[in-house]
Order: structure tokens, then sequence, then C-alpha cells
């Protein structure tokens, strides 16, 4: 296999555009090549086969999902309260919703990882890690609500997402927002 790490990821970063274009079944070295606009063949140099692009691929998605550090830091400022919670959900939402395909290729990486041991033990790692990390960037911020707020908000914006970017004409963009506001406000209230 080739060693570029520059042109490894921008395979990898073409077959998340593959998957979420395509799904799947479309996930071919060559789809990634065309993608990727590479030399036929250059995709099969990389990667030892299809779950090993499978794998990869679950990796980077969450690389490119997570927040820099730039909106961290900006998350720890102010007056931690219910409104400031709402702002952080609304935050979140939009970034995760602008990498459309990023997260249209994480929702057939999970459907296939119904079928790839190695996938599924990739994912299974990275979403733990990353619901621990939600669990305790909120308890460490001073954010109200306890671990099981975070958790119900983790679930239900995830699908709100999954509807924003798969069935957009199901709510408008101010329904969105105010669907935000509501989950934060009724996860609060325990």
């Amino acid at each position: 296999m080739r060693r570029n790490p520059g042109r490894r990821q921008a395979l990898i970063d073409a077959a998340i555009e593959v998957l979420a274009k395509e799904g799947a079944r479309g996930l071919t070295f060559r789809a990634v090549d065309a993608e990727a606009a590479v030399p036929p063949g250059t995709a099969s140099n990389y990667f030892a086969n299809r779950d090993d692009l499978f794998t990869q691929a679950g990796g980077r998605i969450y690389e490119r999902l997570l927040p820099d550090e730039a909106t961290i830091a900006r998350s720890r400022e102010g007056v931690q309260d219910e409104t400031r919670y709402v702002e952080l959900m609304h935050e979140l939402v939009d970034r995760v919703s602008a990498f459309n395909s990023g997260y249209l290729a994480l929702l057939e990486l999970r459907l296939e990882s119904t079928r790839r041991p190695e996938l599924r033990a990739l994912l299974t790692k990275r979403i733990r890690e990353d619901i621990d990390a939600n669990i305790g960037h909120h308890a460490a911020s001073g954010l109200p609500g306890d671990s099981t707020s975070a958790v119900l908000l983790y679930l239900a914006l995830n699908w709100l997402i999954v509807e924003r970017l798969t069935l957009p004409d199901i709510f408008t963009e101010q329904e969105t927002h105010e669907l935000v506001d509501a989950a934060v406000r009724r996860s609060l209230n325990t």
C-alpha cells in the first residue's frame, strides 16, 4: 500500500462523498477514484479491500464532524445557563447539518456495520467516545441539566438532523429552530 497521507485522506474524503451519493453498494474503488479525480486503480493502491475503505471512512467522518478548537473555546464563554445551552445546540445542529454528505455517509456506515464487524467495532468506539465526551463537557461546563439531559439531546437532535438532511421539507427552518429550543428546555425539566 502507498504511503502518501495527503492522497490517502483525499481518497477517504472521496469515499465519504460516494457513500452519501451512492450508498454502501456504490462504494467501489472505481467510484472513489472517479470522485477523487485520480487515475483508475489509485484507491486499490491505498486500501487493502472495501472493508478497509469502509473503516477508514468511518474514522474520518468523525474527525470532520468534531468542532474545531475555536468553536470549543466559544462554547465555554459567557454564562452557562439554559439560553446558552440552546445556543450551543443550535450551533451543533447547524454544524453537523452543514457536513451533510458526512452525516449521510455515517448513516450508510451504520447500516453497513450490521454486516461488517470491524466497522461496527470502530463506530461503536467512536460514537461511545463522542457520547462520553458530550457528557464530560456537559458536566464540566456548568450548564443546567445532568448526563441524562445530554444523552436525550444527543438522541433527539441526531434524529432531527436526519429529518433535515433526508426529508428537508418535513420541518421548515423556523420549526427546526423551535424544535431545538423545545428539546433543550424539555430535557432540562426532569
